[in-house]
């Protein structure tokens, strides 16, 4: 152990003894790129995991209401398609009963009342629809709140 230290002091003593000139020349240096700031890259290594993870997030969101719309318009065209078709057996049948049975005593007025009495059912319909649609069953607020607080936030 003595003739190691022994040999570092010598060393040591000897580079002191070398002209200043020499001494700059033999000290090591960085390559140019390792001349970054190792806290600057881990900031932007961190800056980046964010970035992911806030990516992640919102397409995670994004999935959850994509499942919720969908599950949303399945129930919708499932009932609407069960609905119409009940509804032209109701509506054929009805018809023809109500011809059927006042016929004698109104004659061609009947198909006149039937006429308007289904064109307002059907404004009814469409109405109730379009309510529907207004409400934002089949929107994605909390997704579009957040992409639109992402973007105040970057500009």
């Amino acid at each position: 152990m003595s003739d190691a230290r022994t040999s570092h002091n010598c060393v040591s003593t000897a580079l002191k003894k070398l002209p200043l000139s020499l001494r700059s020349n033999m000290k090591p240096t960085q390559s140019d790129s390792s001349n970054l700031n190792p806290s600057l890259i881990v900031g932007l290594i961190a800056i980046a995991r964010n970035f992911l993870g806030l990516l992640l997030n919102r397409v995670e969101l994004a999935a959850l209401e994509f499942s919720e719309v969908r599950a949303n318009l399945l129930k919708l065209t499932l009932v609407f398609g069960l609905g119409i078709v009940a509804a032209w057996f109701a509506f054929a049948y009805w018809t023809v009963l109500i011809v059927f049975l006042t016929w004698e005593s109104l004659g061609w007025k009947i198909l006149l009342i039937l006429a308007v009495g289904l064109t307002f059912l059907a404004l009814g319909l469409f109405l109730y629809v379009r309510s529907m649609l207004a409400q934002g069953k089949l929107s994605m607020p909390a997704t579009m709140t957040e992409l639109r607080n992402d973007r105040d936030a970057l500009l």
